[in-house]
């Protein structure tokens, strides 16, 4: 008997030996490959768009009406603001900006600005959109507006005049509200619209593609906090976004030769997934779109306009401005141009006059218009040269 147990007892050490091995913690390697299994596995984000910045035609999304949290990304929205009262001339990047106690007191990413401290508001606006610091974004929206509630208020109609359905505002800096405030609310498709809008403002996109800079005559270091500047040389703007429920968010755009993208990416679960996600959609649409020069300003038109009264009988207009359109690589030679032009001109015609447009079609849509002007000045024909045109003759 003990010949026979001893021989059972090892093997029995044996088998829970390597269970006991098969069941221990995954360490190292192994622990990293398990990790990104599962990140692998996870969905890249909640909510994404694509849309061309020339047209804003939405090119690809999912979810793109869905109302999220867009955490810091509601900086944009003070941005747009502060960028339309400078182009009014209502505000200079030279005014003084005051800190508030209240300001001073805002948490989350900041420049720990004190109470009674005055900053330039170029420099209070680096410090928002450069280092997304909430305290900055507060004292700017105190001293605009004469109180963060009131801008708010100035938020929310701007968005409503921007068709901004999906959005509204609670706060001015986008932090997490606490248990007597309500969230902010936005979509993928609202993003991409207010970030259409503010390309249109150079100073806008510097600040935002601002790598690091220097804050308070450099004792601060403003580093930014959209990484895809660094990882991606076409991206040069817009802003990035996060806290827990919210999930990682960004709305970038990026340029490549006359190509702009605009993509929203919302509700990642890591930064380094929203910015591959992003990353991904930009490369994509890069490799399939082109951007076609479809008129040069002066071109002439091949169509002659009678000018009834004119000292020339008639006239060939030019081409009044450039148009490039983006379209799909293959695709240049099925857009058509239709010129639009009346058969006669009346009365003297000015240099640069309209005289009509030039449409151009793609898939039976309009992609867009511009107008026919005249090259030259042509004064009226003298009273008896109209006279004798009126009876026929070709004068």
């Amino acid at each position: 008997m003990r010949r026979f147990f001893v021989p059972l007892l090892a093997l029995v050490f044996i088998l829970s030996w390597g269970e006991y091995s098969f069941a221990r913690p995954v360490k190292g390697k192994a622990k990293k490959q398990v990790a990104a299994a599962k990140q692998t596995a996870e969905e890249p984000c909640k909510a994404f768009i694509v849309m061309e910045a020339t047209t804003g035609k939405v090119l690809e999304g999912d979810n793109i009406h869905t109302k999220r949290p867009p955490a810091s990304v509601t900086k944009l929205m003070l941005t747009y603001i502060v960028m339309e009262k400078l182009t009014k001339g209502e505000i200079h990047l030279t005014d003084t900006i005051s800190v508030t106690r209240a300001a001073s007191k805002i948490g989350g990413s900041q420049v720990f600005l004190a109470e009674g401290e005055t900053f330039s508001l170029e420099d209070m606006m680096r410090a928002t959109l450069v280092a997304s610091a909430n305290d900055a974004a507060y004292a700017i929206a105190e001293a605009l507006a004469g109180s963060a509630a009131d801008f708010v208020a100035l938020m929310n109609e701007k968005a409503k005049a921007l068709a901004m359905a999906d959005t509204e505002y609670h706060s001015v800096h986008g932090l997490p509200p606490s248990k007597d405030q309500k969230e902010d609310l936005t979509s993928c498709y609202d993003l991409a619209l207010l970030a259409r809008e503010l390309l249109k403002y150079p100073k806008a996109l510097e600040w935002t593609s601002t790598k690091s800079g220097p804050f308070r005559d450099g004792k601060f270091g403003l580093n930014n906090t959209n990484k895809l500047l660094t990882k991606m040389v076409e991206v040069d703007g817009l802003k990035t976004g996060y806290y827990r429920s919210s999930g990682f968010n960004v709305v970038a755009t990026a340029k490549k030769g006359d190509l702009r993208f605009i993509v929203v990416v919302m509700g990642s679960p890591s930064g380094k997934a929203r910015d591959s996600f992003a990353m991904e959609k930009f490369r994509k649409y890069f490799a399939e779109y082109t951007a076609v020069g479809l008129a040069k300003k002066g071109d002439p038109v091949d169509k002659e306009v009678v000018l009834e009264d004119g000292k020339y009988r008639k006239l060939k207009g030019v081409v009044g401005s450039d148009f490039t359109f983006p379209v799909l690589k293959g695709r240049k030679k099925e857009v058509k141009k239709v010129v639009n032009l009346p058969a006669s001109v009346k009365g003297e015609v000015k240099e640069g006059q309209k005289l009509g447009e030039m449409v151009f079609q793609l898939d039976n849509e309009v992609i867009g218009k511009i107008d026919i002007v005249s090259p030259v000045y042509v004064p009226k024909a003298n009273l008896f040269t109209r006279m004798i045109r009126k009876v026929g003759l070709n004068l």
